[in-house]
């Protein structure tokens, strides 16, 4: 594990000088990552309801955040989303990503956004992330 993360401050997801990011703070203990995000009316896609994209980009995010603070550099290869119920404005979601699987450099998660209200399954993801040699 890296002492030092790289700066990723303009991050969507996470970035903290992204001032039209999600700022999301995430929190890694081993290779379980969880974080809080309430998507505002900036967030809609239609009718009080959150964009698929914006909690795909969570979801991602969620996942790729359990290998980059452990200080392993790795991209997406492939995340696929599956969509369980609405997210309305103002909803908090629970987030959580979680190491699967390790082969090689490929490296495959699950992840889940859950309404912190009722721990009703919003979407939830299988990634696949491909690390850096």
């Amino acid at each position: 594990m890296s002492d030092e993360l790289e700066a990723a401050p303009m991050c969507f997801a996470c970035g903290v000088d992204n001032p039209i990011g999600l700022q999301i703070e995430f929190h890694v203990d081993g290779d379980v990552c969880t974080a809080e995000f309430t998507p505002n009316e900036n967030h809609v896609g239609f009718k009080n309801t959150v964009h698929g994209g914006i909690i795909y980009c969570a979801l991602d995010d969620v996942t790729a955040n359990i290998l980059y603070q452990q200080g392993r550099k790795a991209h997406t290869a492939r995340c696929e989303v599956r969509y369980r119920q609405q997210c309305v404005v103002g909803e908090k979601l629970k987030l959580k990503g979680w190491i699967v699987n390790e082969r090689r450099r490929l490296v495959v998660l699950k992840g889940e956004a859950r309404r912190a209200a009722d721990d009703g399954l919003v979407a939830e993801c299988e990634a696949s992330f491909i690390l850096e040699k």
